[in-house]
């Protein structure tokens, strides 16, 4: 993906896909996605890159220790 918007837009096409499929462990999965994205572009208005999903697991947990940052 390019930014963020995109990322979203695909996630929502691929919902109402896998629901007609009535695939709903993919459901599940793209809405916790969606949700994560949505957060994070609410936490960085200023950014329109596309996160990672560590990049988005970190914004919605800073204290896990996957997340912490160590200075030298």
């Amino acid at each position: 993906m390019k930014n963020i918007d995109e990322h979203i837009e695909k996630d929502k096409v691929e919902i109402e896909a896998a629901r007609a499929e009535g695939n709903q462990g993919k459901v599940r999965h793209l809405e916790e996605e969606l949700q994560g994205l949505k957060e994070y572009k609410e936490h960085h208005p200023e950014d329109s890159h596309d996160p990672s999903p560590l990049e988005v697991y970190c914004d919605l947990n800073p204290e896990a220790p996957e997340c912490r940052v160590y200075d030298d």
